[in-house]
């Protein structure tokens, strides 16, 4: 075979290679992309009074590593995780936990001030709120499970003024990954109602004892 019949043999085949990885790709469906929303403030009825004048900073959140991945990740019932290729998130996770909890918490305390991480540090935030997503297991044929472990922050003195830990189990309705999203709405304004009902307590006390100190 000559040296010019072999290099045209050669370009053929890449030819007939790169074409059909085209169609391949063709072929393939877009991917999906979906944004966890806040429940409209009529649906978060609870709101919690703690005063003018103070400052609250959420974040940061963290989440475990195998959920910090633009896939969304659902497991089922043998504990298997599924990465969805096509079926992805529009913003990090993270990054859109904090945001939810911040709209959250804005609606639930209407004479607080919030600010999202990263945020102004020239700014005099009052209380900090950090968030770490221990687990968040989702099935789709299911529920969402989250467990969180959270603290709040004397951001002034830096001290910590407490830590808890809390569960939510939300249905999961339909069973699609826009159910997925709401369900994890949901589990994000329990989340928060805890959170308010802490710092709305922990200011009535930092009142309280401004109060006897006179």
């Amino acid at each position: 075979m000559s040296k010019r019949v072999f290099l045209c043999c050669v370009m053929l085949g890449l030819s007939v290679f790169v074409f059909s990885g085209c169609l391949s790709l063709s072929n393939s469906p877009a991917p999906r992309f979906y944004m966890i929303k806040s429940m409209d403030k009529q649906q978060i009825s609870e709101k919690f009074d703690i005063g003018p004048g103070v400052i609250v900073a959420v974040g940061p959140i963290d989440i475990p590593d195998y959920q910090d991945r633009p896939q969304i990740v659902t497991m089922d019932k043998y504990g298997m995780l599924k990465f969805a290729q096509f079926d992805r998130w529009g913003e990090s996770l993270d990054a859109a936990l904090a945001r939810l909890i911040t709209d959250d918490l804005t609606v639930m305390l209407p004479a607080a001030s919030l600010q999202m991480f990263p945020y102004n540090f020239a700014i005099p935030v009052t209380y900090r709120v950090i968030v770490d997503v221990v687990q968040l297991d989702s099935r789709l044929d299911k529920d969402i499970f989250l467990v969180c472990q959270w603290s709040i922050i004397d951001a002034k003195n830096r001290q910590m003024l407490l830590t808890k830990r809390s569960e939510f189990r939300q249905p999961v309705n339909p069973h699609n990954y826009s159910g997925l999203t709401n369900a994890l709405s949901a589990a994000s304004v329990s989340l928060s109602s805890e959170i308010a009902a802490n710092l709305a307590d922990l200011t009535k006390q930092s009142k309280a004892g401004k109060d006897s100190a006179r």
